[in-house]
């Protein structure tokens, strides 16, 4: 197991439980205590844990939610029925942009076979699922790679989606409150911001377990997205406000 991997799987592991023992961290792992302070100390600077007398808790800041890792273990089988519902939205020879959820991360190798396609993303993940696919150019929006996110931001990233004009955006948010898509990161803000300044139309995927939760950053109003997917856990009455106010919500039905 790489170091990377080992630390991810601590943090989702702190994550579940709210706290952990270093000796049960040992124990769960098999490795040595001071492997696990190494990894400990490095999660606590990254600031997805906070350091205890012989423990470690998560963050109540919700930014260990943001762990690629950890995000793509959550509500699975929701973000599979949102990727393949949003194949409708995808027409042959389209430019389109592809976000770093997990959520559009599900939907990524499905367009391997619908082409012609050009396929811009920031994702390593759907850029390896993509990678080498016929009747598809594959466009990498480099930057920084951040392995938080296991994808590229930053100021070099926002640049070139400054210089790009793209039929559709997929994307995701980490949370919705009211008509608000929310994000934890400002530099993921700035990515997706630029992406959807980049869009002639634009769809959101988010499952219904978003709804009614908070995030620290104002990515977008729900009414600034051509159409919004979302799954049948979403209560009716809050699906029947969002319609009011005019948010173009498409409610899947999971198998």
């Amino acid at each position: 197991m790489t170091a990377d991997r080992r630390r991810d799987d601590i943090a989702a592991y702190v994550t579940e439980r709210g706290e952990a023992r270093i000796d049960d961290l040992v124990a769960a792992f098999g490795v040595s205590r001071m492997t696990i302070h190494r990894h400990v100390e490095e999660l606590a600077r990254q600031g997805v844990l906070r350091k205890l007398h012989g423990a470690v808790s998560a963050q109540p800041s919700g930014v260990y939610e943001s762990l690629f890792r950890f995000r793509e273990t959550r509500n699975a089988p929701a973000k599979q029925a949102l990727a393949r519902a949003a194949l409708a939205e995808v027409a042959a020879g389209q430019v389109i942009a592809l976000d770093d959820s997990t959520t559009v991360n599900a939907l990524a190798p499905l367009l391997a076979d619908r082409g012609p396609l050009t396929v811009a993303t920031n994702s390593l993940t759907a850029l390896q699922a993509l990678a080498g696919a016929d009747d598809l150019h594959l466009i990498a929006l480099g930057g920084d790679y951040h392995p938080t996110y296991h994808a590229f931001i930053g100021h070099l990233c926002e640049t070139l989606l400054a210089q790009l004009r793209v039929n559709l955006l997929i994307c995701s948010a980490s949370a919705i409150s009211g008509t608000a898509a929310l994000i934890q990161d400002p530099q993921v803000v700035r990515v997706k911001q630029a992406m959807h300044r980049a869009a002639s139309r634009r769809v959101l995927l988010v499952d219904s377990s978003k709804f009614g939760k908070v995030a620290l950053h104002l990515f977008a109003d729900l009414t600034d997205f051509d159409a919004v997917y979302t799954d049948d856990g979403l209560p009716p009455e809050t699906a029947q406000q969002l319609i009011s106010a005019g948010v173009r919500l498409k409610i899947v039905t999971l198998a």
